[in-house]
Parts: C-alpha cells; structure tokens; sequence
C-alpha cells in the first residue's frame, strides 16, 4: 500500500513571494511536493499553536513552519516567536504519544531557493516514513 502524507507548510510571506511566482510552477519544476500545501502568512510570529494543532485536527499528516533566519525576521523576531510555538506543538504531541518530528519549524532566507524545496522535500521523506497521522 503507498501512502502519500498530508502535509502543511506556513510560510512567511517574505520568504515564499518569490516561490509562488509564476502561480508555484516554478516550484513544480524544481520538484516541491505537490501534496504539500501552502499557506503564506504575513508572519510566522503571528501563528498560534492552536492553528498548528488545526492543522493535525484536519488530518494533516505532518506540519512545518518556514520563516526568515533569526536574525533576519523582516518582522523583527517574528520567527523567534514561531519557533517557540512550533516547540510547543512539538510538546504537546510528545505527551500525546505522537511524534515530534511531525512538526518542525524551517529558517530560510528570501526568495526561492534550493533550501526551500529541500525542506519541503526532507518533510516528505519524514513523514511518509512516519505513516500516517493516529489523529
């Protein structure tokens, strides 16, 4: 049986603009998993671990945050914030039982770079190795 995981990306709106040029078939062409989905937001500083854990809820497979280098946040520590979200999530499925790693936070610089589909690519591997969520 082939199982092709669910997954989630948030994506901080400096770091994907230039990824979701030309309506993302830039991204196809360099291989970007098409059963990632993208949601690009104004900052990841903004998201909140209960739209993390919506995202696992909705039967998400895995979810990952990409957001500006730490010391680079257009936003100032906007990834920094998200971070610490991204750990929490990653708690909270520990003391579910669940795995970690179906979590995972990305730092990045601007623009579309071979680091961005290969994050979106390593998420891949992980959780198609993972199997699907228990959620």
């Amino acid at each position: 049986m082939s199982f092709t995981p669910d997954i989630r990306l948030f994506s901080c709106h400096y770091t994907s603009q230039q990824s979701c040029a030309d309506e993302g078939h830039e991204l196809q062409q360099l291989n970007f998993p098409e059963n990632i989905k993208m949601t690009r937001v104004v900052c990841t500083g903004k998201l909140e671990e209960t739209t993390l854990l919506k995202a696992f809820e909705d039967g998400a497979d895995g979810v990952y945050v990409v957001g500006c280098p730490a010391d680079g946040c257009h936003n100032v520590k906007g990834s920094q914030r998200a971070a610490k979200r991204v750990e929490a999530v990653r708690s909270a499925l520990g003391e579910l039982g669940v795995e970690k790693e179906r979590a995972k936070m990305f730092f990045l610089p601007r623009g579309l770079h071979p680091e961005f589909v290969g994050a979106a690519q390593e998420m891949n591997k992980l959780v198609t190795e993972l199997g699907p969520s228990p959620f």
